[in-house]
């Protein structure tokens, strides 16, 4: 089985727990407004490759990943079910440590055929890294051009599964960083029940040159990053929410 990917690191740090071996995937539905990996938005680019080229790469430098493992981000992951089935039932063979990093937009909940795939691969998966681009369906349709609700009830899918959870959020000035917005964010994932870990980043313009030399619009030019000290504020909204969710239910 072969995937279409688009580059991989070696000694990655913020992919998950410990050094990661990371693959980027080519191919994703998802055009975020601050992306700053548009050059894998092509379904049709990036290069072919088995998976045994990525467990013999992996494998040559296996002693740096002791308390790592092998994530796979993108682009976005979950458009390659096949390929992903057999690179993490390799990885298991292996006692290898597996991670998704996916924004959930490839989840439709009528899909039969890919949840077979999925149920399939859950098992396979130590850990979902679950970016949630904005909890406003609206919101998330500008600055995603997607829709929001299949990423939703993926995060529930996870959790109905027994999938370990960490979820991603970008907080952007004048964008993701509405107090409301955030709360109700911490509301819906203080509900899953396999929820791990929280990572809250501050948006921050060093893809803004990668848009340039691609020839390419910027859709936030002119928006600040965002304050770091800040961000510390906005992930305490968050965790209200999660207080409060995790309140009503006990």
């Amino acid at each position: 089985m072969s995937g279409r990917i688009h580059s991989l690191e070696s000694f990655g740090t913020v992919d998950g727990p410990g050094v990661r071996f990371v693959v980027f995937v080519q191919g994703c539905p998802m055009r975020c407004a601050y992306c700053h990996n548009p050059d894998t938005w092509d379904m049709n680019g990036g290069k072919i490759m088995e998976v045994s080229e990525i467990i013999d790469a992996f494998e040559r430098n296996r002693s740096y990943y002791t308390d790592g493992g092998i994530t796979v981000t993108g682009g976005e992951p979950l458009m390659q079910l096949d390929f992903l089935l057999e690179l993490f039932t390799e990885c298991k063979k292996r006692d290898i440590n597996t991670c998704i990093d996916t924004s959930g937009i490839a989840y439709k909940p009528d899909n039969r055929e890919y949840n077979d795939k999925l149920d399939k691969l859950m098992p396979l998966t130590d850990l979902v890294m679950l970016d949630i681009k904005h909890i406003d369906p609206e919101k998330h349709k500008e600055l995603t051009a997607q829709p929001n609700d299949g990423i939703l009830a993926f995060a529930q899918y996870l959790s109905d599964h027994n999938v370990p959870i960490w979820i991603r959020h970008v907080v952007v000035p004048g964008i993701t960083d509405v107090d409301e917005y955030l709360f109700k964010l911490g509301y819906f994932i203080g509900g899953l029940k396999t929820l791990k870990a929280l990572d809250v980043l501050p948006y921050h313009t060093m893809g803004e040159v990668k848009y340039k030399n691609l020839d390419m619009e910027y859709k936030l030019k002119g928006v600040p990053a965002m304050d770091k000290n800040k961000v510390l504020e906005k992930k305490e909204v968050i965790l209200d929410g999660i207080r409060k969710r995790r309140s009503e239910t006990q």
